[in-house]
């Protein structure tokens, strides 16, 4: 019968796809003379087609990638290399007849350079997981690199997203799927294009009875997805089809039953065995921490003392997990994953008699949960929540030695959670905010030149998670650089020094006070031309283009103070000065204003922009982009001096 199956769907295949994309090795010559993409100008390189075919009987599921890429130009080189991430553990995941090769022309001669199959690596990227990588050879502007392989999965019903939208122009995508008698899914298009193909029908048996279903889709010309200011992944945005299963043929399989929903996705967590365990596992107290705890009078200063404990002790190994293998080994080596570390911060809190949750959450590097289909798999880390005999609620993540026990980091901001209570088996699922509102306060102190300079000190203070990512920005950069992105990149200011307090301070804001000079740019022997934005994110407006493609995500919601007190120079009057002004949005969730004043010659402008809200849709971006034209214009303004 499964044999039967098979060939049912191999006819369909040739049925539907029957001349839209061709067999690897062949390829029509006009492809190869073309020199420009006709739908997207500025293309580097252009997908000429990205087929996928699953086939998903009762025992594997098995995929058929064939990916085909022009390269228009030199910028595009990079897609010579490739890399294919699969799961190997317990050979969960094969891949197999794999195919490569560059083609080109040569003198109107068609030429092909295969992939040498021995030059095509498998390396190990954790316990669970390869990369296959591979480059191309011979590539060059004008050449055509393809590649074909297959994916075998031991697990029935399974099938992948299908991402119709990436981040180069993709001309035709198409997407074959065949499933068996039982499986049902449910899916989930964001496709906006209008597809060039939208098939589904029955697979019928020899008999007329139905073996399967076959659906098939194809969409042509799908523009690439730009990479835009304040937005998550792309795999958050792109035109993409989701497919959630709910049933499969199988009685005794409970993973799956219909519906499926988050109380069954909880009971089937807390029935998990190596949870269990971790949870009640007492780790050696290898620091002594208890004893220094039961000294401690309030939670917040436990917590604080367990937290730093945990952070300062314990390397995290750069990944990401959400559930666990072996606690205790990890805290032996004193290394791990988020997991791990942040278990035995549970551990040590709950030993310290402080009870709280375990937080399942999605990073924003990893991608937006559906809530509407619940699965474990979408979330990637797994953090605490605790809150405190004071009624003080905390979000603790442990990984980074920067995080604080009392902000939450930045990279969770945004991001759907799930608050689990392992005592009462009560859940929440939420989307993950900061309670308190961050802050960032820059105050310039400078004196104007008559040389058309500006020299002074900044002093710039820094709260919650906007810390938190500056110390982690310093660290992974080094001082040049950091001083470089600390003058917002320009070329015309110079940082002669820089200092930094509040480094290991937990309760204090990051405190960072450089000595300056900047070069005024558009001054001459009669005009001194000052912008007064000197040292903030508000330099250059993020929001200009007409059209967005994905919704607006800042992260944060706080507030931002940018105080300048300018010194005028002997022999110079004030031509033009800006004026006080303010506005904000008509749901007030962002406000602007500016406050001027002048006296004995030195000038005050302060600035106030208060965001009550960090998340707008994509179709509030023409207010968005109307409200930051307005402000940049006012942001500006240019503080103009005339030599007396």
């Amino acid at each position: 019968m499964k044999r039967l199956f098979v060939l049912l769907l191999l006819l369909c295949a040739v049925m539907v796809s029957k001349g839209q994309t061709q067999p690897y090795g062949q390829i029509d010559i006009a492809d190869l003379k073309l020199t420009a993409c006709d739908f997207e100008k500025d293309a580097n390189a252009l997908v000429l087609f990205d087929k996928t075919e699953v086939i998903a009987t009762s025992d594997v599921t098995t995929i058929t990638r064939h990916r085909r890429v022009k390269i228009l130009n030199d910028k595009a080189l990079n897609q010579a290399d490739v890399v294919i991430e699969y799961t190997s553990k317990d050979h969960f995941e094969k891949i197999t007849d794999m195919q490569a090769q560059t083609l080109y022309l040569d003198n109107g001669v068609i030429k092909t350079i295969p992939v040498d199959k021995s030059l095509i690596y498998k390396q190990i990227s954790d316990k669970a997981t390869k990369t296959l990588k591979f480059s191309f050879p011979a590539v060059r502007t004008g050449a055509v690199v393809e590649y074909t392989y297959t994916r075998t999965i031991d697990f029935p019903g399974a099938v992948p997203n299908w991402n119709i939208q990436e981040n180069l122009p993709v001309r035709y995508s198409t997407f074959d799927l065949k499933i068996s008698t039982g499986f049902s899914y449910k899916i989930i298009p964001r496709v906006y294009s209008e597809y060039d193909k939208n098939v589904k029908e029955a697979i019928r048996g020899g008999l007329g009875d139905s073996t399967g279903a076959h659906y098939f889709w194809a969409v042509k010309n799908t523009e690439s997805f730009r990479d835009e200011p304040y937005t998550t992944i792309p795999e958050d945005n792109i035109q993409n089809t989701r497919f959630f299963l709910l049933q499969t043929p199988y009685a005794d399989m409970k993973l799956w039953p219909t519906p499926h929903t988050w109380p069954l996705v909880v009971d089937l967590l807390l029935r998990d065995d190596n949870l269990i365990e971790d949870l009640k596992r007492s780790l050696k107290d290898d620091y002594n921490i208890l004893p220094a705890v039961k000294q401690l009078k309030t939670d917040d200063e436990k917590i604080r003392l367990m937290f730093n404990m945990i952070k300062n002790n314990v390397k995290w190994n750069k990944r990401y997990h959400w559930i666990t293998y072996d606690v205790k080994s990890a805290w032996q080596k004193k290394e791990g994953h988020s997991a791990e570390i942040n278990l035995m911060l549970y551990d040590f809190l709950r030993m310290a008699g402080i009870k709280c949750n375990l937080v399942y959450i999605s990073t924003r590097s990893h991608g937006r949960v559906d809530v509407d289909l619940p699965n474990m798999n979408d979330f990637n880390t797994m953090v605490l929540s605790v809150t405190t005999s004071a009624k003080k609620n905390y979000i603790l993540d442990a990984t980074s030695p920067y995080n604080t026990y009392d902000s939450v980091p930045f990279k969770l901001l945004n991001c759907y959670s799930l608050t689990l209570n392992v005592d009462t088996k009560k859940y929440d699922l939420k989307l993950l905010k900061d309670e308190n509102p961050v802050k960032k306060a820059v105050f310039i102190n400078a004196q104007i030149k008559p040389d058309g300079k500006l020299e002074g000190t900044a002093h710039i203070s820094s709260f919650g998670c906007i810390k938190t990512e500056k110390l982690q920005d310093y660290t992974d950069m080094g001082e040049i650089k950091y001083k470089e992105k600390f003058g917002s990149g320009d070329n015309n200011l110079k940082i002669l020094s820089l200092q930094r307090e509040n480094m290991e301070a937990d309760s204090l804001p990051l405190i960072e006070s450089a000595e300056f000079r900047l070069d005024l740019s558009g001054s001459d022997e009669r005009y001194i031309y000052v912008t007064p934005t000197l040292f903030t994110s508000f330099n250059k407006n993020p929001f200009l283009s007409e059209k967005r493609q994905a919704d607006i995500d800042f992260g944060i919601q706080g507030s931002y103070s940018i105080k300048s007190l300018y010194k005028v120079p002997a022999g110079y009057k004030i031509d033009a000065l800006p004026q006080g002004v303010s506005m904000a949005m008509p749901d007030k969730s962002i406000a602007f204003k500016r406050i001027v004043s002048e006296q004995d010659g030195q000038i005050l402008i302060r600035f106030n922009i208060d965001f009550a809200r960090s998340l707008f849709s994509v179709d509030e971006y023409p207010s968005i982009r109307d409200f930051y034209k307005k402000m940049f214009e006012m942001l500006n303004e240019q503080i103009v001096l005339k030599k007396s």
